[in-house]
């Protein structure tokens, strides 16, 4: 799946808006008319079209790219790993050794 495919545009999202503003205003003018019942079937057709775009709005505007999870990687660790406090070293000098200046 290219990086396309996984992010969510502006132009889709903008569909998005208008798929639930048709919903909203199918139902309201299916009461006006008394029939919210009678239209189950085109109501149920509907409201699968929204959940389903709904999904993919969902799972596609929380995509990172690989760079950006990478990155949010990197500051978990980092975050995690912040104790305040250098680890003291092993290290220690020779007491023959002096210091060649």
């Amino acid at each position: 799946m290219s990086e396309q495919e996984q992010t969510y545009d502006e132009d889709r999202a903008r569909n998005l808006e208008a798929l639930l503003r048709a919903l909203a205003h199918r139902i309201t003018d299916l009461d006006a008319q008394g029939r919210l019942l009678e239209q189950a079937g085109e109501l149920m057709r509907l409201i699968g079209d929204v959940r389903s775009e709904l999904f993919h709005y969902e799972v596609r505007v929380t995509y990172d790219t690989p760079e950006v999870a990478d990155n949010r990687r990197i500051v978990r660790e980092a975050q995690q790993d912040a104790t305040g406090k250098w680890q003291p070293s092993e290290w220690i000098p020779d007491e023959d050794e002096s210091p060649e200046w």
